[in-house]
């Protein structure tokens, strides 16, 4: 590109800006037009159960192991089966939410492309980058904890014993992990052959981890006494506040979900496959998550249960089980294979369609024609979490994680809800934006109200109520009509189950630490700044050359005037199926110049 068209561009941002920020899609464009780019199609070799397996697989990690214990400690007490309830719920609804979307729009692009039709490319790509950001940190510290659980398996306690300390590196990123990269490396190499198979080895794996839960379950119960339950404080010690606040904690044990929405393009049957695969999966998850804190807290009061490694010192304590560390140990690293396999799988396809939407280099959307996989993404990636994996510190990524997975799981109810009646629907957009608008404020009144010394009695009640009214009155003044075709699945009883959603991740977003917000404004100030010096650039320019191209085809047959009328008609017909009505003006003056 020539400097002077570079110096026409920078100039040209603003006007780029009003134009492609706001763009939209239609479901059938990004179906189509916009799959298409990626050259080959993925495989549609997937069933139902391969999509609830992923879930599971995905969610089932080795957090739970370490988080069950340190809430029931220090937080909930022996209700902390009731704080992963509270959890569960929150993540069925955001589930919920996740599968409409999905049949509506059956792509790999997930939260990425639910955002873009709903509203706008920027918004899409921000909540996409920030995803597909979580994606590759989490990946990274699930890998590094999978070395640590690895050398618990084989007696060995030192944290860094199977890792290469540096001399003279930054503390916190001199302990060099290989065999966190190695695995990262082996998982990339099955993800790019297949799939089909990378499923198959994720569904064995998921298997052997389930019933490894079932035996501490059964085994928990067996040797535990109910009694445990309510000694020595009662069920719940610290009150609702805390299983409240236990459950803000024990929902990152869930998220993983996701990833199963982003195997649309992959699934044999979406419309009926994917609400069994994203919601199933969830619900077996929770199932187990009570279950497990249940058989924990049924062995030992919870005043006795050990902080880091709660469910190896409980059968060791009572039952004298010396070798249950290495146990869960070996069934923790089975977990987090799992886990990462499918968040690897979902980060890849998150990166294929950001790139088919050209905000990322075109390059990345290429799936290959042999595998039918997203070969480039899935590289890229797997080396980029490899290196973050490589050097840094655990403790370093987890403080970084999660804001902005509930942020995109936030924006994804709001994008149902507006979806659903205005874009389906025949509501003005006003109407329903306050009420989303008033939602989550009162949303966050309930949240702070909970922070803040001396409002707590009065504050979560009143906002708690006024989030109830506002629904309520939203829910009988809205038009319910839907004037596009219905979904083969939709969410029920709409909009409760989107707002709870909205009602509950504003919950979450507010039990962060400082440290995650600092990264997300630091992140979100990257994500803008690359959206304005590349994306905005890269898709306007793309799409006005598409525009062009085709006004301009002709097959070398009819007069003058044939050839303008064809043109006029190609350019305008692909106007208005590609861009919005707003944008429309300005190219087609356009298009008409040249004409002429």
């Amino acid at each position: 590109m020539a400097l002077r068209d570079v110096l026409l561009s920078i100039a040209q941002t603003p006007h780029r800006l009003r134009r492609r920020a706001l763009v939209t899609w239609t479901p059938a464009q990004e179906m189509n037009e916009v799959r298409d780019r990626s050259g080959a199609s993925m495989r549609r070799r997937l069933e139902w159960y391969d999509l609830v397996g992923l879930g599971v697989g995905g969610m089932l990690g080795a957090g739970v192991f370490v988080t069950t214990g340190r809430v029931a400690r220090d937080t909930a007490g022996p209700a902390v089966f009731v704080s992963y309830v509270i959890a569960g719920v929150s993540a069925l609804l955001s589930s919920f939410c996740y599968a409409e979307f999905a049949v509506r729009v059956p792509v790999a692009g997930g939260a990425f492309s639910y955002l873009r039709v709903t509203f706008g490319e920027f918004v899409g790509f921000f909540g996409g980058a920030n995803i597909l950001m979580e994606y590759v940190l989490s990946n990274a510290a699930v890998a590094r904890s999978f070395t640590d659980y690895l050398a618990s398996t084989f007696g060995v306690t030192e944290p860094n014993a199977w890792r290469i300390v540096v001399n003279g590196v930054a503390e916190g990123y001199n302990a060099l992990d290989v065999p966190a990269v190695a695995l990262i490396f082996l998982l990339t190499l099955c993800l790019c052959y297949s799939t089909k198979e990378s499923s198959m080895l994720n569904m064995v794996i998921t298997v052997f981890h389930l019933l490894f839960f079932v035996l501490i379950i059964v085994a928990g119960m067996w040797n535990g006494s109910a009694r445990n339950l309510v000694r020595p404080n009662g069920l719940a010690p610290y009150g609702v506040r805390g299983v409240l606040d236990g459950a803000a904690v024990v929902y990152f044990s869930y998220i993983g979900y996701d990833s199963a929405s982003t195997m649309a393009e992959e699934i044999r049957d979406p419309a009926r496959a994917l609400p069994v695969g994203i919601a199933g999966s969830v619900l077996v998850v929770s199932a187990l998550y009570c279950l497990m804190s249940v058989a924990l807290c049924v062995m030992l009061p919870y005043t006795e249960i050990s902080e880091t490694a709660p469910f190896s010192s409980a059968f060791r304590a009572k039952v004298g089980w010396r070798w249950a560390s290495s146990v869960v140990g070996a069934g923790a690293c089975l977990g987090i294979v799992a886990s990462l396999l499918v968040a690897m799988l979902g980060q890849a396809r998150y990166l294929c369609v950001i790139a088919r939407a050209r905000l990322v280099p075109s390059w990345l959307a290429k799936v290959h024609s042999s595998t039918g996989t997203p070969l480039n993404a899935t590289v890229f990636l797997g080396f980029c979490t490899a290196s973050i994996a490589l050097f840094t510190e655990l403790q370093i990524v987890f403080e970084m994680i999660s804001i902005g997975t509930l942020l995109v799981f936030y924006l994804v109810a709001n994008a149902l809800i507006y979806h659903r009646y205005v874009k389906l629907g025949t509501n003005r957009p006003l109407h329903v934006i306050l009420f989303l608008l008033l939602l989550t404020l009162s949303s966050l009144g309930f949240s702070l109200s909970r922070k803040i010394d001396g409002w707590c009695r009065w504050g979560m009640p009143l906002f708690g109520a006024i989030s109830l009214a506002i629904t309520t009155v939203f829910h009988c003044t809205v038009r319910q009509e839907i004037a596009a075709p219905p979904s083969e699945w939709s969410v029920p009883v709409m909009p409760w189950p989107a707002a709870a959603s909205v009602f509950l991740n504003v919950f979450m977003i507010t039990t962060l630490k400082v440290r995650s917000y600092q990264r997300f404004g630091i992140w979100s100030l990257v994500i803008t700044v690359f959206y304005v010096c590349y994306g905005v650039h890269s898709t306007y320019t793309a799409e006005e050359n598409e525009i062009m191209q085709q006004a301009m085809l002709e097959d070398g047959t009819g007069d003058e005037d044939t050839k303008q009328d064809k043109s006029k008609f190609t350019g305008q017909n692909i106007l208005e199926n590609l861009i919005p009505a707003y944008f429309q003006t300005a190219v087609w003056d356009k298009i008409g110049r040249l004409n002429k």
